[in-house]
């Protein structure tokens, strides 16, 4: 009779797996009713607004929502593309979800979420060195596609109403941001790397070994990124205004599905504003805070308390909250890989 192997310590790793996933749920959840406690119009009104709303808009919202996550995926295989690495596209989705997930449901999000990318990264294959550019560079190209936004919809403005004025103050502090890119970038090109007192004296301790081995990366890092292309530059950054433009666009479906006919640039207008408010990590995923300030900005343009917090409801269930139970059973699928 053959004999069974039995391993004690796995069905106990899976519970313990099972059991943090439940606690960051609830701890979302937490943090959702915390920041939303006081905002919401009367219940029965509300629970009115959201039967009342049109599935068919949810459904393209959704669509745009998983666009726009497709999106950033497809922007982090041509970095890596361009840079020599390759890495299974199930896997690469698998971990930008993962890292979504974490970047909006624990504190400091955005810098824990890029750790774990550099390391999902680096287990798949990927040098950390190429991991580090691409965190750095979707970092850029994120501002650079909010930027292309801003600017392509103020020419849109411009050309319907041309006595509209716009703030071209956001633009200016870009573009210097841009000279400092483009000339780290030139310094990178003409400096190759080459032995120097960095490679030669010996870290003694473990923190010096430590600060030693993120300089090396540092400057690997740097001189990867400096050998990266224009084109390859123009489409990251167009891959990342288009992330953009669909979840604007996802946020203008959730609002057609209650109802609401707002103008478009003012949508636009009240989008952008929050980007600028959620980069203030107040709160995990900007919980409580984005919220109020999309009511806000609906409320102002016209809408009812009612429908303006339903539209948000909408929008933050598909563009956040559901986001995190995706993450983790992704995070899992890659931990079980």
């Amino acid at each position: 009779m053959s004999e069974i192997t039995v391993v004690p310590g796995k069905s106990a790793t899976w519970r313990s797996r099972w059991v943090r996933l439940a606690a960051v749920a609830v701890s979302v959840a937490l943090l959702a009713v915390i920041g939303l406690r006081g905002k919401l119009p009367d219940s029965r009104a509300f629970t009115d607004a959201l039967g009342g709303a049109h599935w068919g808009w949810i459904m393209g919202a959704a669509v745009l929502q998983a666009m726009s996550l497709a999106c950033f995926a497809f922007q982090e295989r041509h970095l890596m593309t361009a840079m020599g690495a390759s890495i299974r596209k199930r896997r690469l989705f698998a971990i930008i979800l993962a890292r979504n997930a974490i970047s909006i449901s624990v504190p400091a999000g955005p810098a824990v979420s890029t750790g774990y990318a550099i390391r999902e990264y680096s287990r798949a294959g990927v040098p950390s060195e190429i991991g580090t550019v691409c965190a750095i560079v979707s970092g850029l190209a994120s501002i650079g596609g909010l930027t292309l936004l801003y600017a392509g919809g103020g020419a849109v403005l411009l050309t319907h109403n041309s006595a509209t004025t716009l703030n071209w103050r956001p633009l200016a502090v870009v573009a210097a941001l841009v000279l400092l890119i483009a000339a780290a970038v030139a310094l990178g090109r003409r400096r190759r790397p080459s032995p120097g007192l960095l490679d030669r004296v010996p870290p003694s301790g473990r923190v010096a070994r430590y600060a030693h081995g993120l300089l090396l990366t540092a400057r690997a890092a740097w001189h990867a990124g400096a050998g990266l292309r224009v084109r390859d530059w123009a489409a990251v950054v167009g891959y990342s205004a288009v992330n953009r433009l669909t979840d604007l666009l996802c946020l203008i479906a959730c609002t057609r599905a209650l109802g609401l006919q707002i103008n478009l640039i003012t949508l636009a207008t009240i989008y952008l504003g929050v980007q600028i408010v959620r980069q203030v990590p107040l709160t995990p995923g900007g919980i409580g805070v984005i919220e109020t300030a999309l009511v806000a900005g609906l409320t102002t343009a016209g809408a009812t308390a009612i429908t303006a917090t339903a539209a948000v409801l909408i929008y933050r269930v598909i563009s956040c909250w559901l986001l995190i139970p995706a993450g983790g059973i992704a995070a899992l699928a890659i931990r079980r890989q």
